[in-house]
């Protein structure tokens, strides 16, 4: 029986509309996805939204509408961005549906059951772009430290979690698990976090009515960030369906962003184990996208939106460029002309060109059919290697090595081609072996390159012949040298990807 393998991504706020910092998030945990269904695991890939609390009923009531109203509107436009980006998900979850709200209700209950919610009086600096208090100590002149807003102060009865009594569990849990965040600083932040000492923290609001209705307690609502939480145990049938979430939990992959660790890596894990369950198994943390240094904001103007770019660089040329040039873990920092640099270079110089090399060559001299690869070439332990990292690059969630890894395997392709120059050869034998090794690299890199270009690879699949798509292949044999049949008619066309002007 295939492993399961489950990613999410956070689910994304409806007070906003998608920009590439949520992109590039999303299209890792896509890339995730569809490089362990080619490994032939059973994926299930989760994205959605997060529609209540306070910052959405207030963006609602600045707009004239209601918060579902919003939420509808806004819900819509995340589907409708993913769906341009080729994104895959099987599941998107919203917090507004009633699959949901029972989950929520359920997990609470039973924490609440177990006997780790209090009832008490909470008052402390709340900053509404966050949905979280923050002490004197945490602001930065008197500012959200992640936003640079003013907060305010909120006084209300609310529910406890006693995370308290979590310190311990949590530093034996890290302890036994020393990879359960990744990258290793994200790990060293979350227990630094603990080592500091755990308050206990409000889970419900009375001032407020937006939000899943507390069971136990009439007037109270779920603070936002745990109803949020919940998502991931929703999805895969938390209190509705226990074989398949025993099937798909602890084992998960959740992608956020470094503004979300402490939910997700101290105050999430201690609410599983409360509730009786394990810790999500993997965290991943990955830095912020940065515009001209800072993190885009509504506040700052500096969103760009994926479709300001994907009009100049496709829809793979921009999935390729957030993948390969963004390290998952750092902060990294958006740049046009890098992005246009990195397309002209990997994208129209390398494989654009090579796949024009390749179908010309075998229209002039192979008659438009493609010879098998030579069992004995060069470029077949070059394949193994491409192989063998980009695998390790994908399992250490790091694209960018990935994605490095299989590009040079082009690079050794085109220079086999210019070593060899079997443009000035004859047709024959000689030729023959040139260009079907140059035809076998190109099948492998469709299968090793389509977690990040889905549509460019079958497109390659379908030009050199195949039949299928390199995303129906099964990994690691159908990587193995030797796999193009030959004898299969290669079509020119179009340039893959023409060249951008850097002027």
């Amino acid at each position: 029986m295939s492993e399961p393998f489950y990613v999410t991504t956070p689910i994304y706020y409806v007070n906003d509309v998608p920009h590439i910092g949520h992109a590039y998030t999303t299209i890792t945990a896509d890339a995730l996805a569809r490089w362990h269904r080619l490994l032939g695991d059973d994926v299930f890939f989760l994205t959605g939204t997060d529609e209540h609390g306070l910052k959405i009923q207030r963006s609602a009531e600045a707009n004239g509408v209601s918060p579902l109203e919003q939420a509808d509107v806004t819900s819509a436009r995340f589907r409708e961005v993913w769906n341009s980006l080729d994104i895959s998900n099987d599941d998107f979850i919203r917090t507004t549906e009633p699959r949901h709200i029972a989950s929520v209700q359920a997990f609470m209950q039973a924490i609440f059951d177990n006997g780790f919610i209090r009832k008490g009086t909470y008052a402390g600096q709340y900053c509404v772009a966050c949905e979280a208090y923050y002490t004197d100590d945490d602001l930065v002149e008197g500012n959200c430290p992640i936003h640079g807003r003013p907060v305010e102060w909120l006084e209300e009865d609310n529910w406890f979690f006693e995370l308290s009594r979590f310190e311990k569990p949590l530093l034996d849990w890290y302890e036994a698990h020393p990879d359960c965040v990744h990258p290793v600083g994200k790990r060293n932040e979350a227990l630094g976090i603990i080592r500091q000492g755990l308050a206990d923290v409000s889970v419900s609001r009375t001032s407020i009515s937006w939000g899943v209705p507390v069971p136990w307690d009439d007037g109270h609502v779920f603070y936002v960030w745990y109803d949020a939480l919940i998502n991931y145990a929703t999805a895969i049938g938390y209190g509705a369906d226990p074989d398949r979430f025993a099937r798909y939990w602890p084992a998960v992959h959740h992608l956020l962003g470094k503004d979300i660790l402490r939910f997700h890596c101290v105050y999430w894990p201690a609410m599983c184990m409360a509730a009786g369950l394990e810790p999500p198994a993997h965290l991943g943390v990955h830095g912020f996208l940065l515009v001209g240094g800072e993190k885009m904001s509504k506040t700052r103007l500096n969103q760009i939106f994926p479709a300001d770019l994907v009009t100049d660089f496709g829809v793979d040329g921009f999935r390729y460029h957030f993948l390969r040039d963004n390290p998952f873990g750092p902060d990294g920092d958006f740049s046009y002309e890098a992005m246009v640099t990195r397309y002209n270079t990997d994208l129209a110089n390398n494989f654009g060109n090579l796949l024009s090399r390749v179908a010309t060559v075998v229209g002039r001299r192979c008659d438009g059919i493609g010879p098998a690869p030579d069992p004995a070439s060069p470029l077949g332990a070059v394949a193994a290697d491409s192989l063998r990292d980009a695998a390790a690059a994908w399992a250490g969630l790091s694209p960018s090595n990935a994605l490095e890894a299989t590009w040079r395997l082009i690079a050794a392709a085109n220079a086999h081609l210019e070593t060899n120059e079997p443009w000035k050869m004859d047709p024959g034998p000689a030729v023959d072996a040139v260009m079907g090794d140059a035809l076998e690299v190109l099948r492998i890199v469709a299968i090793l390159a389509t977690p990040a270009m889905p549509a460019t690879c079958a497109h390659v699949w379908e030009r050199i012949g195949l039949t299928g798509t390199p995303a129906e292949q099964r990994l690691p044999d159908a990587a193995a040298w030797g796999g193009y049949p030959g004898g299969l008619p290669v079509r020119t066309g179009d340039p893959l990807f023409p060249r951008i002007s850097t002027k």
